[in-house]
């Protein structure tokens, strides 16, 4: 793996920690007002300043990286699994069941942009972590849907898997056993690159005010309130888009060299 790999591990690593132990690095309630104080200066007070209503942004921040990691651990959880079975059954059976899945439903979800799908999901069920989750893992799935298909279209043609055919094995421990284990690999990078997506549209749907709504301290919903402010108070709305790139860019370096690692090809360049 690349250095680019190891710095993402370092970062997301280090966001982990953040989020687990957010309640004792907080230095403020992350909720706590005081407007006689409101956009002051970053200081040994406030390390990161303090919002338009007087709250402390190195708090708040703290508590924002718990809401993004729970939905993209959640959503790329979730996601996978749901993805993971429909693939490996339309790519298994083939036939009509794989022309129903691949040929309509899959095309179905990805004839519309993920984002504008998920905007109105979440328009339709309402704010809220949950119904957010819920928005973002109907959309999700297609991915790791398609990618398993194709790795279980290729792994099915092995001599192995032939071997167990003809001793007699039933279909479902074929996938299971024999096929599934084989085939899961790019998925591991799949989720990766799928937890910086679920953490950058948590962040987008919040900012558009479809997603957790305040005093909830979403970085997406910080920016939302700060973006107003910025020629006059650029540090109110820098913190929380420092905070969403560095988490991005951690899991897509990690999904990188995940792709380089696993494929002996690229690692061999």
């Amino acid at each position: 793996m690349n250095r680019l790999t190891y710095i993402g591990i370092a970062i997301a690593a280090v966001i982990i920690l953040i989020a687990v132990f957010a309640p004792v690095l907080a230095t403020h309630d992350v909720n706590a007002q005081n407007l006689a104080i409101r956009f002051a200066e970053p200081s040994s007070e406030h390390w990161f300043g303090t919002d338009g209503l007087g709250r402390d942004i190195y708090s708040r921040i703290l508590y924002g990286a718990r809401i993004s990691l729970q939905v993209g651990i959640t959503v790329v959880s979730v996601s996978g699994v749901i993805g993971i079975l429909i693939g490996s059954i339309a790519g298994f059976y083939g036939g009509w069941v794989d022309k129903f899945l691949s040929g309509y439903v899959f095309n179905v979800f990805l004839a519309f942009p993920g984002l504008l799908l998920a905007i109105a999901l979440v328009a339709f069920l309402g704010a809220g972590l949950g119904k957010l989750i819920l928005a973002l893992c109907i959309i999700g799935w297609v991915g790791y849907a398609r990618v398993m298909r194709g790795q279980v279209l290729k792994v099915r043609e092995y001599d192995f898997v032939q071997a167990a055919k003809a001793l007699g094995a039933g279909n479902m421990r074929i996938l299971f056993s024999h096929i599934m284990p084989n085939a899961i690999q790019p998925l591991i990078v799949q989720a990766s690159l799928g937890m910086a997506g679920a953490v950058l549209s948590e962040a987008s749907l919040s900012f558009l005010g479809l997603g957790i709504p305040p005093p909830a301290p979403s970085w997406g919903t910080m920016i939302e309130e700060a973006r107003q402010y910025f020629s006059i108070t650029p540090h109110v709305l820098a913190f929380p888009g420092i905070a969403i790139a560095l988490t991005v860019l951690a899991f897509n370096f990690i999904g990188d060299g995940l792709r380089e690692y696993l494929d002996p090809k690229q690692r061999t360049r």
